[in-house]
């Protein structure tokens, strides 16, 4: 276990959490129905300014202007259309913030830097500004009365702006994001209702919700269809051009996409990690790992992209082990 990194890891430890080697908070096992998360181990990049909206309307997939109706998904390209990161965007009095995996944002800050020029804009590191909560249970709805109805639409509360996400199966979602110095209230008064739970677990829901992530191990690796981002709204063939708008375009309009992430579990045993490699039935590379969180019972939740004729013709192994693929919760165009 790691130490804590800032005030927020410090308070959560004297609330009885641990942190990971990836930042993530770790909690005593429970079961409980109403469970509440520390996701800080992603963290904010703030974009403002009166050319925000212009500015990163030619960066990322979607459509910027459509954050007015709620939050979005967005990939972040390479010119050759290979993603550097995936957003969770979402809007905040006149601020716009993209969420990512904590680590990868330094490097995504200095990158979005260049290419504002003259533009009326502020790019920000705001992860110690804000924090970002989860909420998950079945009956969520009817234990947060301004929890709004529709995934991805937001709401004003005491505790800070609610944004509804995808369900988990029967767990209901939503993603809290409040100011820093409030955090640790928000927590504590939260916890009368929701029990305090690791971050694996909500791993495991994003899992089960089929959303992907990019990492630093896997940088570069995918298209945004590779991961599904057409599936979950993440891309808009509308808009204006963005930095590899044209591979992304040309993927989508020349034939159905022979990549895909996919649901899938694994049994006990050695941890896999994003980024692993992927065989077929003949010990040919698949593809790889996007995703991975434990289950309850020691195995593994996976999100896995792969050759969807490989899978076809047989099993998906990683390192031996076949893969028990699932439903995903929606329909891949």
């Amino acid at each position: 276990m790691s130490s804590p990194a800032n005030a927020w890891q410090s308070f959560l430890t004297s609330q009885g959490a641990q942190f990971n080697a990836l930042g993530e908070a770790t909690f005593p096992a429970t079961a409980a129905n109403a469970q509440l998360f520390d996701l800080s181990s992603h963290g904010l990049i703030a974009i403002s300014g009166a050319d925000s909206q212009t500015f990163l309307q030619g960066q990322v997939t979607n459509d910027i202007k459509l954050l007015a109706q709620g939050a979005q998904f967005n990939g972040y390209c390479t010119p050759k259309g290979r993603l550097l990161a995936l957003f969770f965007s979402f809007t905040i009095d006149d601020v716009i913030y993209l969420q990512c995996p904590r680590d990868l944002i330094p490097d995504l800050v200095k990158r979005l830097r260049m290419y504002v020029l003259r533009s009326k804009v502020l790019v920000e590191d705001a992860s110690e500004r804000r924090v970002s909560l989860g909420l998950a249970s079945d009956t969520l709805a009817a234990t947060i009365e301004a929890l709004p109805v529709t995934p991805y639409q937001q709401a004003q509360t005491l505790h800070g702006t609610l944004i509804r996400l995808a369900d988990a199966g029967a767990q209901q979602r939503a993603l809290l994001v409040v100011a820093g110095e409030q955090a640790p209230t928000s927590w504590q008064s939260l916890s009368a209702t929701f029990t305090p739970s690791s971050t694996s677990q909500w791993e495991a829901l994003e899992i089960q919700a089929g959303i992907p992530q990019v990492y630093a191990a896997t940088k570069e690796q995918f298209v945004p269809q590779m991961v599904n981002l057409d599936a979950l709204n993440g891309i808009n063939f509308k808009k204006g051009c963005y930095t590899g708008q044209e591979i992304v375009a040309r993927t989508h309009y020349l034939g159905k996409v022979k990549r895909r992430t996919l649901l899938a579990q694994l049994t006990g045993g050695q941890a896999p990690h994003a980024g692993d490699v992927l065989h077929d039935a003949q010990q040919q590379e698949a593809g790889q790992l996007v995703r991975v969180a434990p289950t309850a019972n020691n195995g593994w939740w996976v999100l896995a992209e792969c050759r969807l004729e490989a899978k076809e013709a047989g099993a998906i192994n990683w390192q031996g082990q076949t893969l028990d693929f699932k439903a995903l919760p929606y329909v891949l165009p």
